[in-house]
């Protein structure tokens, strides 16, 4: 929406923009001055007007387009620019606001930023169509969608009090908005498609659930061939099937949600992990086997917050423990200046004579950081808010009030925490910004005089061109300045010769700060009007207007006083540094994504330890075509083990060309650093892992402009921040803190997906014994298709027998979590996949076809005499193995293991007193109820015994024998 008019006196306003870029600051926007200057809002709908504007795109950093009134005589043409428009998905701070709406529905930033999400279940949800329209009826405060909500406004949109804009599209990639007194409103309706994804432990286990149906197809097959297809064979085939469908876990199912279930209680429950939310309960395992993890930058590593570290004036350098030496040093400077103006030459001049050359050093370094401070007082885009006149709108004689600016209602907002820092430093220094709006700004020395400078030009910062700068004139001397700041890189060749900043900058760089080059030059008025005349006719210009404006500009950047150079600290998260170094000896690769400014991201990489101080920074240089990529990828490939930094331009650009080969060279860098990034590439870069290198990934974020990305990973993790928490609320985990991942990860991940392997392995062995001793059953009698024990007897197996001692691995751990977060490595070797894999099936089928062909055979030996017992004889060993095979797998006991074992043990004993009529073999045993008197004799406990130790104690022999010669990991770390 093009911003006309607003309630502020200004002209401007403040826009909050966390749910679109993320940045918490606050954003200054300005109103079309034409339309501002209309003596009332409804003069609005008398004007005469139209919009040229840029085509809809993805970047949410630019903005071209020109406002013409074309009713005077000549008619009026202004620029527009990102800082005359706003976006959906922001929020206005302060005012109301009046504007023409462009991009409505899918065009608006917000939405094409946006990607469709993944369905983090097992089963994909239709197709959904959402419609809903927007209307604005009259004048009010202006409220934009927030990003989640389908809003669609079809091309006829309703601006405050009636006013159509009508959109027509031009060859040149522009579009026309013209006003008309008429209005109408269409609703539109968009489709959302969703996909679906499911954990990989469910993929595994899909994949071995299909091998074992071809299993039970082919043991059936093998039956019936046996029999020699006698008699009506088909009809035997599928009693076969029925027979052996135990194969089958249809219980798998079941137990792995419900361990699911609890892998999230106990994360949730977790006194190391306050607050933290488990919002979905299918993909717990996908914790541990996480490779790539994407994290967010502001809000999610740092906290926002900027503290001024450093002022350094090449022969001389300030710290936090030598500040009040600036503050006496701008104290004197004025003081001085003030005696100058006010005083007599008499009593000033004899004074100056007779200084020695000590004083005379002494006052060239008060002046010099006198220009500094004053110069960093001046450069910057910030406003003060004062409490007591915020929010009260129209009240002019309210808001000529105040002239003392009391500092305790105070407060200032800037597009940049860094602005903020700055602005807060010169305060402190004596130096403090009162008043400003777009043509002017006040400063208050020490002595409590108001000094007041005429704002004439602003020069916002790009990602291009790295800097900013003003232009201001001295209302009491008439000076005219430009003033400059800006990274080291892109101020340097523009500054006089020296010969300390570039050593200064990778000092202050080293030590994490975030560094800007301070410097000015003086203009006559002349040289100013020459310049003002070139620059305007550039911001007029429909066509390369950025590539006109920027030459224009730096024909005034050339040879400008180097003044200062300033070290601001953004600080980070608690225990940031500690935790990215778990994950990295955890072997999870960190990318980091964000929207902020390559020489912030840098500077964060270092001072959160993402980049070591001794690995080496590979900067992609900015690349617009495919030769220029390809130079620079040759470039990047000839050097090795050195972490990468990339803007979000250059990595379009390489993606387009050289997808692959970025990749692959991108995958062997041990950080990666991506600024600049929109959402929607946020949201690609996390797709592009996933289908180059089929590895897991993980994304966490704190804000609305992260959704994309979390949505888009394997596993989502929301930060509550000061971001509000649509990240959170849209993530598959919500943590308080960045130190909480590394043992939600470390501890929850790794233990939730050895519980699902083994529970998995456990409830597939429990179908494949039963099966094996039905096999053998079968064929020791003629392969007679004939089920060896009743129906109750099957269902009670699976349930009240087994259930609890075997779902009881869910509280299974191999290491402390205390041991877990000491030696991160474990973790290393989940994403192998050894803990569930063909291996350790085909271990599990030879345990099961071991195990049910001793106690089936077994039974039959030793119990020959007594056939018609052998359902109890063989199910009581059966149970007593499977009961023995979880005690011997577990490897720290919990009192809930031992109560489900005495359970299952008093759950059977109960039924063969109460249901010992199912303890038949159906025609065989020709009705025969169980003898209760012959389970406590002598032969049936030492029998039963001896079948379940030939089937146990080998197994247990051989798994002693293993771990001897090959021990797992976690069993060094064992006491």
């Amino acid at each position: 929406m093009v911003f006309l008019r607003t309630s502020e006196k200004a002209g401007s306003c403040f826009v909050r923009t966390d749910q679109l870029d993320g940045e918490t600051d606050w954003k200054l926007k300005v109103a079309v001055s034409c339309t501002q200057r209309l003596p009332a809002v409804g003069d609005l709908f008398s004007i005469n007007a139209y919009v040229y504007a840029q085509k809809p795109q993805l970047d949410i950093h630019s903005f071209e387009g020109t406002f013409t009134r074309a009713d005077t005589d000549p008619p009026i043409r202004e620029s527009l620019g990102i800082e005359n428009t706003l976006w959906a998905s922001t929020v206005v701070a302060s005012g109301t606001v009046i504007g023409v709406v462009i991009y409505t529905g899918k065009e608006t930033r917000s939405v094409m930023n946006t990607s469709n999400p993944k369905n983090k279940r097992r089963l994909c949800e239709p197709q959904t169509s959402v419609g809903s329209g927007l209307h604005a009826p009259g004048p009010s405060r202006c409220h934009l969608p927030r990003v989640g909500h389908a809003c669609g406004v079809d091309s006829g949109a309703v601006l405050s009090g009636g006013v159509q804009a009508e959109r027509s599209a031009r060859k040149d990639g522009l579009f026309m908005a013209q006003c008309d007194p008429e209005w109408r409103h269409d609703g539109a309706t968009f489709s959302e498609s969703r996909t679906c994804q499911v954990g990989l432990l469910d993929l595994e286990l899909n994949q071995l659930t299909k091998a074992l149906f071809l299993a039970l197809v082919a043991l059936s097959v093998v039956m019936v061939t046996l029999q020699g297809f006698v008699g009506p064979w088909y009809r035997n085939l599928f009693r076969f099937l029925l027979l052996f469908s135990y194969i089958i876990p249809i219980s798998l199912r079941v137990n792995l949600d419900m361990g699911k279930a609890a892998y999230g209680w106990m994360i949730m429950r977790d006194q190391c992990i306050p607050g933290a939310v488990v919002r979905t309960s299918t993909i717990p395992e996908e914790l541990g086997r996480l490779v790539y993890l994407l994290t967010d930058k502001t809000g999610t590593l740092t906290q926002n917050e900027m503290i001024f570290k450093r002022l350094h004036l090449g022969t001389v350098s300030y710290g936090t423990d030598t500040m009040d030496e600036i503050q006496s040093h701008v104290i004197n400077s004025y003081s001085q200046m003030h005696s100058q103006a006010s005083g007599s030459n008499t009593s000033s001049i004899p004074p100056r004579k007779t200084q020695s050359s000590a004083h005379k050093v002494r006052k060239s370094v008060s002046s010099r950081i006198h220009e500094a401070v004053k110069a960093v007082a001046l450069c910057h885009n910030v406003t003060p808010v004062y409490e007591g006149r915020a929010g009260v709108s129209g009240a002019s004689d309210h808001a000529e009030a105040d002239q003392d600016f009391s500092d305790e209602s105070r407060t200032y907002q800037a597009s940049s925490p860094d602005e903020v820092a700055l602005v807060q430093w010169t305060q402190s220094a004596g130096l403090t910004l009162v008043s400003r709006d777009l043509a002017s700004m006040q400063l208050r020395t020490p002595s409590g005089q108001v000094l007041t400078y005429c704002v004439l030009q602003m020069f916002p910062f790009t990602s291009e061109s790295k800097r900013m700068g003003v232009i201001v004139k001295d209302e009491s001397t008439a000076e005219i300045t430009l003033y400059m700041k800006g990274a080291d890189s892109a101020m340097a060749p523009i500054v006089q010769y020296n010969d300390w900043l570039e050593e200064e900058c990778g000092n202050m760089a080293r030590e994490g700060l975030r560094t800007l080059v301070v410097a000015k030059k003086s203009l006559t008025e002349e040289q100013y009007q020459d310049f003002e005349s070139r620059y305007n006719q550039a911001k007029l210009s429909l066509h390369d207007r950025a590539l006109k404006v920027a030459a224009v500009v730096e024909s005034l950047e050339r040879d400008l006083e180097l003044l200062c150079l300033t070290g601001v600290e953004d600080q980070l998260q608690k225990d940031v540094r500690p935790t990215l170094e778990m994950l990295r000896n955890a072997g999870i690769k960190i990318w980091m994504l964000t929207g902020d400014k390559l020489e912030t991201a840098t500077c964060i990489a270092k001072s959160s330890h993402l980049v070591s101080r001794t690995q080496d920074i590979h900067i992609f240089r900015p690349v617009t075509s495919r030769g220029e990529a390809h130079l620079e990828l040759n470039a990047f490939r000839r050097k090795h083990d050195c972490a990468l930094v990339i803007s979000g331009d250059s990595l379009e650009v390489c993606l387009k060309y050289y997808e692959h080969e970025f990749v692959e060279l991108a995958r062997q860098c041990p950080a990666v650093v991506c600024c600049r990034c929109s959402p929607t590439q946020k949201a690609r870069i996390v797709r592009l892992l996933q289908r180059h290198t089929g590895k897991r990934t993980c994304a966490i974020g704190d804000g609305g402009n992260d959704v994309s990305m979390i949505q888009a990973a394997d596993c989502g993790i929301g930060i509550e921040g000061k971001e509000g928490k649509q990240a959170s609320l849209a993530a598959d985990f919500s943590i308080k803190q960045f130190r909480h991942l590394g043992r939600l990860l470390v501890v929850h991940g790794r233990n939730s997906y050895k519980r699902s392997a083994a529970l998995g392995q456990f409830v597939l062995h429990r179908g494949l014994i039963i099966s094996t001793m039905q096999a053998v059953f079968s064929s020791v009698f003629y392969f007679a298709s004939v089920p060896l024990y009743q129906g109750f007897l099957m269902v009670g197996y699976a349930t009240i027998y087994t259930m609890f001692p075997v779902f009881s691995l869910v509280l299974d751990q191999d290491v402390k979590p205390e041991m877990a977060m000491l030696y991160p490595e474990l973790y290393k070797d989940l994403t192998k996949g050894r803990s569930l894999s063909f291996k350790t099936f085909l271990i599990w089928v030879l345990i099961s076809i071991y195990q049910g062909g001793v106690l089936m055979y077994g039974a039959l030996l030793l119990f020959e005499s007594e056939f018609v017992r052998v359902v109890l004889i063989s199910f009581t060993a059966l149970l007593l193995t499977e009961l023995l095979m979880v005690a011997l797998t577990v490897r720290t006991w919990h009192w809930l293991m031992v109560v489900a074992e005495l359970l299952s043990l008093a759950c059977y004993a109960a039924s063969l007193a109460v249901l010992n009529e199912y303890f038949g073999i159906g025609r065989v045993s020709f009705g025969a109820f169980l003898d209760v008197a012959f389970v406590p004799t002598v032969a049936f406990l030492w029998k039963v015994s001896a079948i379940t130790v030939l089937s146990c104690l080998p197994l247990y022999v051989l798994k002693c024998v293993t771990r001897r010669l090959a021990p797992p990991s976690y069993s060094k770390l064992s006491p």
